[in-house]
């Protein structure tokens, strides 16, 4: 039996709603342990469909405890809304169900306003990162800066007053400098009174539970957001998230450790798709990115942003699987691939004119890259709703072999259309 962290293996939207719920169905805990409601999955329960961005995916099955790990950004009001929301669903969230680490910072109304006023003055200069403007890169500045208000502060008002002066002493500065208006002390102290009591009864200490989960021998999932590239130290910075999304976060982001951490899946794509600014060397502004965006319904879920659609990055998802030690992927999305005559993938780049086989650090180079390829036969049958290896068809077969000898890591279980239960597994992480 197996502790799982399922990570994203390029730029986000690789597919993961499906892979968690599918494994979350075996799961005792599921756990979130880093980014905010900016990360987006999509569960299909039968036939209702549920939209997530806080909450773990376990929060809409019975029987599972979730947990927001100290590594996620909280934003108060996003949670309150997406309870209030799954409650006129039917699902309801209870402090049984669901906790909430007591040393998990916040995200405050300052922080998303300092967002969209850092990215309508760099869309003016040319040189916006993309946010999704819901404060979470803020709000990780100010738990480094150790000046942020955490989820435990809310229980103490006494406290809590003097630690919002600190913030506001940081936030009031920057904002005078960008000539904004500054925030009142107030404001910020209604906004927090204004939802401590719903959300004090999910506070607990999240690593003694976890941890008596672990001795108990409890499966727990843990539920990774974006993906590997847009990682704060491994990705293509500075056009990334604000957290380590590589699966180690998982130890920290948890107060679990590394040792309860038995496989590593990640979740990927048969092509490639980006949102939002930054370098994407395989990106295809032709009719082949359309296509794949159409097929692949190509839109985020949190955003409704489209998406850039590419050919599949060998070389990108190499460097994923040696960052996060990635035991298997879970290969999602082959069906939108069925009907092309010949399929591309990057299995180099060149820069500067020499052939490399790794994704530079800088930007400048980044940006310089021509993607080598390969080219491969296609296929006309369908590969949707396939079960079985022998329901693909034979070139389907070869595509996915030669990626798992390009990118280093066999591939674990095979998605071949939206609904949960085609695909086929090949190796369940919970069992490895």
């Amino acid at each position: 039996m197996a502790n799982v962290v399922v990570v994203g293996s390029q730029w986000g939207d690789e597919g993961k709603g499906k892979i968690v719920d599918w494994l979350s169905e075996r799961a005792d805990v599921v756990v979130r342990f880093q980014g905010g409601h900016n990360a987006g999955h999509t569960l299909v329960i039968d036939g209702v469909s549920y939209k997530l961005s806080l909450l773990p995916s376990g929060v809409v099955r019975t029987g599972k405890l979730s947990v927001i790990g100290n590594g996620v950004v909280f934003d108060p009001h996003a949670f309150v809304a997406e309870l209030d929301k799954l409650a006129g669903q039917g699902v309801q969230v209870t402090p049984e169900s669901l906790k909430v680490a007591e040393n998990t910072a916040l995200i405050l109304s300052l922080h998303r306003e300092l967002d969209a006023f850092r990215e309508d003055a760099a869309s003016n200069s040319g040189t916006k990162i993309g946010t999704t403007r819901r404060g979470i890169g803020p709000a990780y500045e100010d738990k480094v800066g150790r000046r942020a208000i955490r989820v435990m502060d809310l229980a103490n008002m006494e406290t809590l007053p003097a630690k919002v002066d600190r913030l506001l002493t940081h936030h009031n500065a920057l904002r005078r400098g960008l000539g904004h208006r500054e925030v009142s002390h107030a404001d910020i102290m209604e906004e927090l009174s204004s939802v401590a009591g719903r959300i004090l009864p999910f506070v607990d200490r999240v690593w003694k539970i976890l941890e008596e989960a672990s001795r108990m021998g409890n499966r727990i999932l843990f539920e990774g957001a974006q993906g590997t590239m847009l990682d704060i130290d491994h990705g293509t910075y500075p056009f990334v998230t604000s957290s380590n999304t590589v699966a180690g976060q998982a130890a920290t982001g948890s107060g679990l450790g590394p040792g309860a951490i038995d496989y590593v899946l990640g979740i990927t794509k048969a092509y490639t798709t980006r949102v939002g600014e930054g370098p994407f060397p395989t990106e295809q502004n032709n009719e082949i990115g359309e296509l794949l965006g159409t097929k692949g319904h190509e839109f985020g879920t949190v955003t409704g942003r489209q998406r850039r659609c590419g050919w599949f990055d060998a070389v990108l998802v190499r460097q994923a699987v040696v960052a996060n030690g990635m035991n298997g992927i879970a290969l999602t999305k082959l069906d939108v691939l069925d009907g092309l005559d010949e399929i591309k993938v990057c299995t180099g780049y060149r820069l500067d004119g020499k052939t490399i086989d790794y994704l530079p650090a800088g930007q400048g180079a980044q940006a310089r890259l021509e993607p080598i390829y390969e080219t491969l036969e296609g296929w006309k049958e369908t590969t949707r709703g396939a079960r079985r290896w022998t329901d693909l068809p034979a070139q389907a077969v070869k595509y996915v072999r030669h990626i798992e000898e390009l990118i280093g890591a066999p591939v674990a279980l095979l998605s071949t259309s939206p609904e949960r239960e085609d695909a086929i597994l090949v190796t369940d992480p919970f069992q490895d």
